[in-house]
C-alpha cells in the first residue's frame, strides 16, 4: 500500500519561503540536501509525518509560471477564525473566510493564503472530513 511522504513545489527564494511556511503554519527544515545547483529542503510540522518539499534551483532568477493546473495544498486548524486574525496580523495576506455549504450544510470553513512564489493554501476549520 502506498503512503503519502511529501509534496514537492519549485520556489525561487529559499529565504523567503522558509519565513512564510514556518510563520504561516509552524513548518520547521527536517532536512537540507544541496547539491551544486539546486537544494531540496524538506519541511515539517510535529504533528504529522507528512513533508512539503521545497526546490530551489540556484540558477533560477524569475519566477515560477505555475500555470492552470496547479490547485493547491490544504493544511487544518483548531479555530479557523484566530487563524485567519493571526494571518492578519502577521501581514500573511489570508484571503477572505468562507463558509463552503452543500445543499444547506456546512461543508468546510476555510480561507485561502499565498505563499512567495504564488502557491495557494487553503486553511480548513478541523471537524467532519477535516480531522
Amino acid at each position: 500500500m502506498a503512503k503519502p511522504v511529501h509534496s514537492m513545489i519549485r520556489v525561487l527564494d529559499e529565504a523567503r519561503s522558509l519565513d512564510f511556511y514556518k510563520r504561516a503554519f509552524g513548518l520547521e527544515i527536517a532536512e537540507r540536501i544541496a547539491f551544486p545547483d539546486f537544494a531540496l529542503i524538506y519541511l515539517r510540522h510535529p504533528s504529522s509525518p507528512f513533508e512539503l518539499e521545497l526546490t530551489v534551483n540556484f540558477d533560477r532568477t524569475e519566477p515560477y509560471v505555475l500555470g492552470d493546473g496547479y490547485g493547491h495544498l490544504a493544511v487544518v486548524v483548531d479555530d479557523v477564525a484566530a487563524e485567519h486574525a493571526r494571518f492578519e496580523r502577521e501581514h500573511l495576506a489570508p484571503g477572505p473566510l468562507r463558509d463552503f455549504k452543500h445543499e444547506g450544510r456546512t461543508l468546510a470553513q476555510f480561507f485561502f493564503a499565498t505563499d512567495p512564489d504564488g502557491y495557494k493554501i487553503e486553511v480548513i476549520q478541523k471537524g467532519g472530513r477535516f480531522a
